[in-house]
């Protein structure tokens, strides 16, 4: 039972290929996830990539992306880029290819540089397609209450559910005390990721992430890509923007019909093996 460890900017993955995991097929369970991403009690990571897997194109790779609580996420910006990271190491794949995914088919491309940039879709800030509870519309600048305090926020969906929340100051406590609350909102039926936003300029906003499933991350790229379509819906930012994370910069560029391109770094941790004397204890 062979893992592969990375980390994009502190959001870390473990990967597992599905060829060394016969007796868990067609997926782990969501006990077997939670043990194995167990920070105490496991390998510890924000969550499973399950892949290569068989995919409609012929010449895409299919992925299935498990947050740390056993629930399935659609899409993962850092995660593809650790999934292409993996890839490309394992020698499955080279120079551009495709991935799909539940939230979409995206485009992975290895620079020069060693960076990696996926093309993660279009952003759409429809209410349906978020979703959002409430009459058809696009969800700009709607007020929110949570706990003790009313937000103004966007809503944008890039193959998941994003809350995005402009402020003129975030922390990582401002995450913490009002993300879970925002998470599991009545307005949004399957959940959301937040996105606490600071719009720094032109060209730079730094946000504190709370993660669907997952909690406070260090960095998220589906989190970068919406936030800074929101920035851009808001005529706040240019068309390129660095976006500024505790765990690090993702570049994101957002194209006239709010498509994203995402290029950052991937870190490859290790490689092990997982012991069966390891799913003896439930988490």
């Amino acid at each position: 039972m062979r893992f592969h460890k990375y980390h994009a900017l502190g959001n870390d993955y473990i990967v597992l290929n599905p060829v060394d995991f016969p007796a868990w097929r067609p997926a782990p369970t969501a006990e077997q996830i939670r043990v194995v991403c167990h920070r105490n009690f496991g390998i510890g990571s924000d969550g499973i990539l399950w892949g290569p897997l068989p995919a409609q194109d012929s010449g895409s790779f299919g992925l299935r992306i498990f947050n740390p609580d056993g629930s399935e996420a659609e899409k993962s910006g850092n995660g593809l880029r650790i999934f292409s990271r993996y890839l490309l190491d394992a020698g499955f794949a080279r120079g551009t290819f495709h991935i799909e995914v539940p939230g979409g088919r995206v485009r992975s491309a290895l620079q020069p540089n060693g960076l990696i940039t996926i093309a993660m879709g279009q952003v759409s800030f429809d209410s349906a397609k978020i979703p959002v509870k409430g009459p058809p519309r696009e969800v700009i600048n709607e007020e929110i209450k949570i706990q003790d305090r009313t937000f103004t926020y966007c809503a944008a969906t890039i193959g998941n559910p994003h809350c995005v929340l402009p402020l003129y100051e975030i922390s990582a406590d401002l995450a913490k005390k009002y993300g879970p609350d925002l998470e599991v909102h009545p307005n949004f039926p399957r959940k959301t990721n937040v996105q606490f936003m600071q719009v720094i300029d032109r060209k730079n906003i730094r946000l504190e992430i709370w993660e669907r499933g997952a909690g406070y991350t260090l960095a998220s790229g589906s989190s970068s890509s919406a936030a800074a379509a929101v920035a851009r819906r808001l005529g706040l930012v240019d068309a390129a923007i660095t976006v500024q994370m505790p765990g690090g910069e993702l570049q994101i560029e957002v194209g006239d019909d709010y498509s994203i391109q995402m290029t950052g770094p991937v870190t490859r941790v290790g490689d092990g093996v997982l012991s069966p004397e390891l799913f003896s204890v439930v988490v």
